[in-house]
């Protein structure tokens, strides 16, 4: 993206913010709880179920990135007829989240 399609929008993920940094500070700390149980030599299924749920977080959060990006930037992008661009990225990125 150019420096001047930056100045065009604002991040819309700005509204989500605190909703963004209480799920990632819920995955630090899942993180942490899972580097615990490895250290207390936890049985394996329990280990994975805990890191399963921490990967479908970080899932939630880059679904809700998304969102807010769409909405955001990449409306604007169009509304400024700069789509052509932003969307090969977009699709990028779509792609890229599927596959975690």
């Amino acid at each position: 993206m150019t420096q001047s399609a930056q100045h065009v929008h604002e991040h819309l993920y700005g509204k989500d913010k605190e909703v963004l940094l209480k799920r990632m500070r819920r995955i630090e700390g899942q993180a942490r709880g899972i580097q615990k149980m490895i250290e207390e030599d936890r049985y394996c299924p329990e280990i994975i179920q805990q890191l399963t749920a921490m990967v479908r977080a970080g899932k939630e959060v880059s679904l809700l990135l998304l969102q807010d990006h769409i909405e955001g930037c990449v409306t604007d992008e169009i509304k400024h007829n700069h789509g052509g661009k932003m969307i090969p990225e977009l699709i990028g990125v779509v792609r890229r989240t599927m596959r975690t």
